[in-house]
């Protein structure tokens, strides 16, 4: 298995996944395979996550352009010198201009390595990243998923996933995390680009401006 997914991998596991689950191959089919969708790690893009975090995704990318916009660059010195009042200015919300404050300090102290984070084993640096304050599991998949390229991630409690596989499988309900869980466990390897797939489903059909978590 790759560390980090590439554009070759990820049209592997596509004809994979096709292969394997009939539904997934169906999206395949009629929209092609899903884009690579990779995001830069480092600092601005977990204050991007936190961002996305209970809002459509629209409105989380007018609030980080807003705020590169202020800051010049989204680095934890310009977020630190704003300071929760000037995120707030912004129209952060109390709860996120906190959680993106606390992250620049925790980083700017030295308590906070995303370098080292990158190089650890992925349980390690799951976990040291869910001990930040305001990143939660689904973020962290998030971050794990977009911008370190692992293979093998589910984003758990993800609502865009949730609506597709609900959709795609024709399930009675819409299913609830656990039920996700061991749909998805199916898909391993290559769960992160199953939820490409899904994504991919889910944006074509004009869907993006629900919640992504």
């Amino acid at each position: 298995m790759p560390r980090r997914l590439t554009r070759d991998s990820l049209l592997r596991a596509t004809a994979w996944l096709s292969a394997a689950d009939p539904d997934l191959g169906a999206i395949v089919g009629q929209f092609g395979p899903p884009p690579l969708w990779a995001r830069r790690p480092g600092f601005a893009t977990m204050v991007h996550i936190i961002l996305e975090q209970q809002v459509s995704l629209a409105s989380a990318r007018t609030m980080f352009e807003r705020l590169a916009q202020r800051a010049g660059t989204v680095t934890p010195d310009a977020i630190g010198t704003l300071g929760v009042r000037g995120l707030r200015a912004l129209g952060f919300t109390r709860q996120k201009a906190e959680y993106c404050h606390g992250l620049a300090e925790a980083i700017r102290a030295g308590q906070l390595d995303l370098g080292a984070i990158a190089r650890m084993p992925d349980v390690e640096g799951m976990a040291t990243l869910r001990a930040v304050r305001g990143f939660g599991p689904w973020s962290v998949d998030i971050y794990y998923l977009m911008a370190l390229g692992r293979p093998d991630v589910w984003p758990r409690g993800d609502l865009a996933l949730a609506t597709t596989v609900h959709r795609v499988k024709r399930l009675r309900a819409r299913p609830d995390h656990a039920q996700l869980a061991r749909l998805a466990a199916r898909w391993a390897p290559w769960r992160s680009v199953a939820a490409r797939i899904l994504w991919h489903h889910y944006l074509s059909r004009g869907q993006a401006s629900d919640t992504g978590r």
